[in-house]
């Protein structure tokens, strides 16, 4: 399995931090998650972001026809899931 050509800590980091600072916006494609690693494999993030999402870091959600992913807890659906 290829992995990261960076340490994972420093992406975990970047990705909490890129998430965060996003105003008004709290799901994201899984393809802006390529974005921020622009010189790493799709393979190596997208397990970086599975990973992140079994930790309960991140999570996804879904509309029916697309999968979204988000920091756990963060943006309306969350408030709207727990009333």
């Amino acid at each position: 399995m290829a992995g990261l050509t960076i340490d994972e800590q420093a992406a975990r980091d970047t990705i909490v931090e890129n998430l965060k600072k996003k105003k008004g916006k709290s799901k994201f494609y899984l393809k802006d998650f390529y974005k921020m690693f622009p010189d790493e494999k799709v393979r190596a993030v997208k397990n970086l972001v599975n990973k992140m999402v079994g930790e309960e870091i991140l999570e996804y959600w879904s509309s029916g026809s697309t999968t979204l992913i988000g920091l756990k807890g963060a943006g309306k659906q969350a408030a709207t899931e727990e009333d």
